[in-house]
């Protein structure tokens, strides 16, 4: 069990119920207003809880921002769709709504006291130090939410949160005794790290063909596409003012300081310009779309040839995307705009995926055979040396002195403590990675004056980690939930 919790400790802290409270500080984005309660409009209903597609889509935004800071940007719809985020939003909110019922069932609520209490200390409502009014009016506003949708979600996980915090969890004195006499355990041991520098392996392409006969079916050609294809660049033409001033008024909502205040006509000249630009580009590409698919381009329009796929496709990933998605019957497709510049392109060909010949794959056998090879003839080698071996012997050390293991890189030195500390093995060898294996052999054990002071913390944590799971499940027996979005 320690193991486990040593490992996971950062999963252990439970804040799914309050997941949604902190869409403001994640990026604020805004949704607009929704009908909340109105059946044509909800997603699912849990008990008497209905979830709003409104609710949804916030919830829906909070993680696809997360997700897109964990992926330092590199995050798009089509990784949100891999991930399951829009499951992964509904089932939140499926879980709040459990928690709701059982409040309601205790007619348990969120006074107003309570309410501007916990507004108090958000620090993004603060001007010197302090809430402020206006500045809490103004952040809500400029981020298209009412203060009424805000402090109604705030109520809502405020609510959560005092129900939860009816059903304490706290460590026992037992439990912290048992924990303490487990982180306490010390071991006294010879070790000796095998890398991949201890072994030979023979690369010769006898060898590496039989490993490519075995897995052949694995080592295939790309689909490619052999298209044509004609370019419209952006225009940079010039207008009246007569011209301007008609498109000013007619998308004037289009122009907008940093503030959202609408530009003057004056201030926006450049900005209208650049919109006419882009709709004159599009329409110019749209047109010679029609004359490519008639057959009437004029003898100034350079049709030009290439293959693609999926590793060499010097357009966009959304234009390769569009052309896997042409065919014969329909091998035209509309202007796609990348950097700027619109392609309009006619599918000639596509060449299916074949398998490759041992020379066209050798390239990609040889770093798979190599990392096979190499580990198994590393534990070849563990299991050979491990009657005989002589290493590098320690202080006692427990599961957490990873600083002690000075062989291993922190992080490796951390999953071997954890792997020691549950074998039953006196003599043995840790498999790291396909790279590196340890040898051990325990020479003494006792145990250790504790002095850790988070034991307790831990407890509760792990506690209430199966708990909520617990209480989860008995809720969901208890309650009814309807969903009703298809594919959900």
């Amino acid at each position: 069990m320690i193991t486990w919790m040593q490992r996971h400790k950062k999963w252990l802290i439970i804040t799914i119920w309050i997941s949604t409270i902190a869409f403001v500080g994640a990026g604020f984005v805004g949704w607009g207003q929704y009908s909340y309660g109105d059946k044509a409009g909800a997603a699912a209903k849990v008990g008497n809880v209905e979830i709003s597609m409104g609710e949804l889509q916030k919830s829906y935004s909070n993680l696809y921002m997360q997700y897109n800071q964990m992926f330092q940007g590199n995050f798009d719809e089509e990784k949100a769709k891999q991930f399951g985020l829009q499951k992964q939003a509904l089932n939140q909110l499926i879980q709040q709504a459990l928690i709701i019922n059982l409040a309601n069932s205790y007619d348990l609520s969120i006074s107003d006291s309570e309410l501007i209490e916990a507004l108090q200390q958000q620090e993004y409502f603060f001007k010197d130090g302090l809430f402020d009014k206006e500045t809490y009016k103004s952040v809500l506003s400029q981020n298209r939410l009412t203060t009424k949708e805000y402090e109604a979600d705030l109520k809502k996980n405020l609510l959560i949160m005092k129900t939860l915090a009816m059903l304490p969890v706290e460590a026992t004195e037992n439990e912290k005794n048992i924990l303490n006499t487990l982180t306490s355990i010390a071991d006294k041991i010879n070790y000796k790290v095998l890398t991949n520098d201890d072994v030979t392996i023979d690369t010769s392409d006898e060898k590496l063909k039989a490993f490519w006969e075995t897995k052949r079916q694995n080592f295939m050609s790309e689909v490619s596409y052999d298209i044509k294809y004609i370019t419209q660049q952006a225009l940079n033409n010039e207008y009246s003012e007569a011209e301007l001033s008609k498109y000013y008024e007619a998308n004037k909502t289009h122009f907008k300081d940093a503030e959202g205040k609408i530009l003057s006509l004056e201030d926006a000249k450049v900005a209208i310009t650049k919109e006419l630009n882009d709709d004159a580009t599009k329409d110019k590409a749209l047109r010679a779309y029609i004359d490519y698919k008639k057959g009437n381009l004029t003898e100034d329009v350079a049709v030009q040839s290439t293959t693609i796929s999926q590793s060499n496709n010097p357009f966009s990933a959304e234009l390769f995307k569009k052309v896997t998605e042409l065919s014969s019957a329909s091998p035209y497709l509309k202007p796609v705009s990348v950097n700027g510049v619109y392609y309009i392109v006619e599918l000639v060909k596509t060449n299916p995926s074949e398998m490759k010949s041992f020379e066209e794959a050798k390239a990609e056998v040889f770093p798979l055979f190599v990392q096979q090879e190499r580990a198994k003839q590393l534990l070849a080698l563990a299991n050979e040396s491990l009657g005989k071996f002589s290493g590098k012997t320690t202080d006692f050390v427990t599961v957490e002195d990873t600083d002690k293991i000075t062989l291993l890189t922190q992080t490796e030195a951390k999953e071997f403590l954890g792997k020691l500390f549950t074998s039953d093995k006196k003599r043995s060898f840790i498999q790291l990675s396909n790279t590196k294996v340890v040898l051990f052999d325990v020479l003494e054990q006792k145990l250790l004056p504790n002095t850790n002071t988070a034991q307790s913390e831990d407890i509760v944590r792990f506690k209430s980690a199966m708990f909520n799971e617990a209480l989860i499940k008995e809720l969901q027996n208890k309650y009814q939930t309807e969903i009703f979005i298809q594919g959900l």
